[in-house]
């Protein structure tokens, strides 16, 4: 339910608050709404973004709903006229938000079973907003397994978390690249390479896909190898979103608005809805 203006088509204006860089191409930024209401979000739930003069964008918003002081993260690369402005953006500059939006992470419906979680590239954004609830809320869940995988070493995102993933006792974490440097020492493959060094119990396991389009049939074709259900395989399909009510049609896969129906579905919402095409 969107916390801002009874309209759904009025942002409420909000202030970036911080902005830092993740990599070349991505920045993190804080912002918090001048209302001074937390934005009231789900982890797995998108914003329409504005830039007053440029247009919108649909972004996913990064942080845990825990993360606490009332404002929240947006993890944004640079890929068009409107993400190209926010990245010209500076603290205490002035954004358009609507929503949050959409389906999320099914953090209540996974309470008591082991994760295992799936992100690719920028695929992370959204997925570390459900991983950081969860590890709020730790003692909630069995184990919980991360797979992160990128292109090459500079494009890994939230390099300061990654270090204490990979200390933590509480996690088991693995990350790979397609291509290293002389300074990778870690796996160097695909993402599907990680699959092999984890082990579950797919009775109790539920696994969460997020990544870019070429990843999802393996991921998930590695995750039903595995033995885990359709109905446990959960991915996103935020980068679908245009409007984010419905009314645009970009989102549009067969009979299924992904804006309102999704972007979180599970693989058997997949199979049911005829959106295997999306994947």
């Amino acid at each position: 339910m969107c916390s801002c203006k009874e309209s759904i088509y009025e942002p409420t204006l909000a202030t970036v608050k911080s902005v830092k860089d993740l990599t070349g191409r991505e920045k993190l930024f804080e912002i918090s709404l001048n209302s001074g209401k937390p934005l009231g979000h789900k982890p797995g739930q998108f914003v329409e973004v504005s830039i007053f003069g440029i247009g919108e964008a649909p972004i996913s918003v990064s942080s845990s709903p825990t993360d606490g002081n009332g404002s929240f993260e947006l993890g944004v690369r640079k890929i068009g006229n409107v993400t190209g402005a926010m990245h010209n953006l500076e603290t205490g500059a002035t954004v358009g938000i609507r929503g949050p939006y959409g389906t999320n992470f099914p953090t209540e419906e996974t309470k008591g079973r082991d994760l295992l979680i799936v992100a690719g590239g920028i695929g992370l954004v959204p997925a570390r907003s459900f991983i950081n609830y969860v590890l709020a809320n730790r003692q909630d869940y069995g184990r919980v397994i991360i797979l992160f995988g990128t292109k090459s070493p500079d494009e890994l995102l939230y390099t300061d978390e990654l270090a204490q993933w990979r200390e933590s006792d509480t996690i088991e974490y693995h990350e790979t690249v397609d291509h290293g440097d002389d300074s990778w020492k870690g796996n160097i493959g695909v993402i599907t390479t990680l699959f092999p060094k984890v082990d579950v119990d797919p009775t109790k396991t539920t696994a969460i896909v997020v990544g870019p389009p070429i990843m999802y049939r393996f991921a998930i074709k590695e995750c039903k190898d595995k033995g885990i259900a359709d109905k446990d395989i959960v991915v996103s399909l935020e980068r679908r979103m245009k409007c984010g009510v419905g009314k645009c049609g970009h989102c549009q896969i067969n009979e299924s608005y992904v804006c309102q129906d999704g972007p979180v579905y599970t693989y058997s919402d997949i199979l049911d809805k005829n959106l295997k095409e999306a994947i």
